[in-house]
């Protein structure tokens, strides 16, 4: 999924075209949640592939884990962080949200 091949643009006065603002969905907590330990070499997108096999989806498990550093792919070693088992949901209501 290429998170912006779908996100509306608009153009300003001079007719440059820029991407309007891309809203994220909540990400409630499931009881299928998966939790881990980050250790070293753990990145969002290399967990996103591990668990979705698809990296491009690193950014759910980021806003899963709001708390920690949202403008690097690489969470603190030890971090414990949750994993949303079922990306299809959040996936729908993502492109929902930027129609």
């Amino acid at each position: 999924m290429r998170r912006y091949s779908r996100i509306p643009t608009t153009t300003d006065l001079k007719g440059n075209r820029m991407y309007k603002t891309v809203r994220y969905p909540e990400i409630p907590r499931t009881i299928s949640d998966i939790y881990i330990y980050t250790t070293i070499g753990d990145r969002f997108d290399t967990l996103a592939q591990q668990y979705y096999q698809n990296s491009s989806l690193w950014w759910i498990i980021s806003i899963a884990n709001d708390t920690l550093n949202q403008n690097s792919l690489t969470p603190s070693l030890g971090s414990q962080i949750r994993i949303p088992s079922n990306p299809s949901p959040i996936i729908a209501e993502y492109e929902a949200l930027n129609k």
